[in-house]
């Protein structure tokens, strides 16, 4: 069997599980989506947002891109944002990656990667931000990992600097995470960085509202 026969044939048996469980549920489904949470993870197949949260269809906003990069001109991550933010009047938004990102670790290598080039120019930024601390890292993992951690906090920061996610923070309480996912134990681990505090440091740059 092929890999897109297999693919069919599981989601006919997807179908099945569904409405064994409930006969109305793509009933339910298609009347439309109220999800609590947008969801801005990477593009790994390792990743898959809604397995490693638990959660089912309708629940969780996502878009997906290379090493989960918030860029302020590239208009299908902000089109996202302002869709989910204005529209799904979504409470929460995460920004996740991975421990052994190949964007981040092609990011850090010194080499011509063509269109990925002006992509990963946004990661190499973050490491320049935070040279002085990953350059005391000896070993190259560990500086790779507190890397993609230091990517997903300033992501965040990307997140928080734009007028749609202040606003809705000021009226509605929107709250902005950043998670990292762990391949090797499967774990999610939230980074429990304090964004009011980094928004209260740049407001006085980055204020819109």
């Amino acid at each position: 069997m092929s890999t897109f026969d297999k693919i069919f044939e599981n989601n006919a048996h997807w179908i099945e599980q569904k409405l064994t469980l409930d006969p109305g549920y793509f009933e339910q489904l298609a009347k439309g989506q109220a999800p609590e949470i947008l969801y801005i993870g990477c593009s790994d197949s390792r990743v898959t947002a809604e397995d490693l949260m638990g959660v089912q269809p309708g629940e969780v906003f996502v878009h997906r891109n290379i090493a989960n990069m918030v860029i302020s001109i590239d208009m299908n991550v902000m089109s996202v944002v302002n869709y989910a933010i204005r529209h799904l009047k979504v409470k929460q938004v995460v920004v996740c990656g991975h421990y052994f990102c190949g964007g981040v670790k092609a990011a850090m290598q010194s080499s011509d990667l063509g269109i990925l080039n002006p992509w990963l120019r946004n990661i190499r930024d973050v490491y320049r931000l935070h040279k002085t601390e990953l350059n005391n890292l000896t070993d190259e993992g560990e500086r790779y990992n507190r890397l993609v951690e230091l990517n997903v906090q300033e992501q965040c920061v990307n997140l928080i600097k734009t007028a749609v996610v202040q606003q809705a923070y000021k009226e509605r309480g929107l709250s902005v995470h950043g998670w990292v996912f762990d391949v090797h134990s499967g774990k999610l681990i939230d980074l429990k960085i304090d964004f009011p505090k980094i928004l209260a440091e740049i407001m006085e740059i980055y204020r819109i509202i």
